[in-house]
């Protein structure tokens, strides 16, 4: 039997021929790619061998954990359907969706940051006037959002589409219901003068779904699931850069832990809280309810930035 002292003396004999059995591996997974006519393809593609390759020796891969691996992204594509994108979500936890954005989005002068999109847009939602409740039957605080679009010149944004999506105070998105629900999520337009406004629900703290695969590498490497408490947009209008971003509110404990990443000082937002017998912006009648109002002024850059 080997102590580990010898065994350890005894590795560096097959170190030169095990590493030229790994090298030439490598030449030939890259060299199997050089036909590609798509040369992004072939870029990416022989990119992403180096860096799979460098990662599997530097942490020396056992077979075991391979299968396990495989086994785990199985399982990520059983759970996924056109209600529940797990994928997004394991991008979302290793930082990859929000490192996509900030190579995609770099600063420009002044305009709103981007952050992640999320697993939990849903196309065709209804239309919405300005002034009207995005929050249907989603349970929460009433909260008043206003704000103006426009441009890095400054100039008013009118007619710009901006969808709007958040969870309730349960931390549910309707999609996560099997009612067929559809609230907590609308989009409106901006008006004449690039301004906007509607009812919602003051965002509240709430967790990714857990209860998969993306919930269990989680839990095994002791991190939390909670995401800091935040209101989605996405923005368009011709001749500019889609937005995609949240606003955050200010004060929440969970802005520094933030399980996505997504948190930027530039997008936490005051939302202040009204007493039930303030009068509300557009003379909604509230009852005995408190509510909360913000505002998030929007820029966007211009497309081909």
């Amino acid at each position: 039997m080997q102590t580990p002292s010898t065994a350890f003396a005894a590795e560096p004999q097959n170190t030169t021929a095990q590493q030229a059995v790994e090298e030439q591996l490598i030449r030939n997974v890259l060299r199997s790619f050089e036909d590609c006519d798509d040369l992004r393809l072939k870029q990416l593609m022989q990119s992403l061998t180096r860096h799979l390759h460098a990662f599997i020796r530097d942490v020396q891969l056992t077979e075991t954990e391979w299968n396990k691996a495989i086994e785990f992204l199985t399982a990520v594509g059983h759970i996924t359907d056109d209600r529940r994108q797990e994928f997004i979500l394991l991008s979302d936890i290793l930082g990859a969706s929000m490192q996509t954005i900030n190579i995609n989005n770099e600063t420009y002068g002044d305009a709103t940051e981007s952050t992640v999109f999320g697993p939990f847009f849903v196309e065709d939602a209804p239309r919405i006037d300005n002034g009207d409740d995005i929050a249907g039957a989603g349970a929460g605080q009433p909260c008043w959002v206003e704000g103006s679009v426009r441009d890095t010149g400054g100039n008013p944004v009118p007619n710009a589409r901006i969808e709007v999506w958040e969870a309730d105070e349960d931390g549910f998105y309707d999609v996560q219901y099997t009612d067929e629900r559809v609230s907590g999520r609308a989009h409106l337009f901006s008006d004449e003068e690039g301004n906007y406004r509607f009812w919602g629900l003051t965002p509240t703290p709430y967790p990714i779904p857990h209860d998969g695969p993306v919930g269990s590498l989680l839990k095994a490497t002791g991190r939390s699931p909670m995401r800091a408490s935040h209101l989605h947009f996405m923005v368009t209008a011709p001749g500019l850069r889609t937005l995609v971003t949240h606003i955050f509110v200010r004060g929440d404990e969970l802005l520094k832990y933030d399980t996505v990443f997504g948190v930027k000082e530039s997008l936490i937002k005051d939302f202040e809280q009204q007493a039930a017998e303030t009068p509300t912006p557009n003379g909604r009648d509230l009852g005995d309810r408190t509510w909360a109002r913000a505002r998030f002024d929007i820029i966007l850059a211009p497309a081909e930035s």
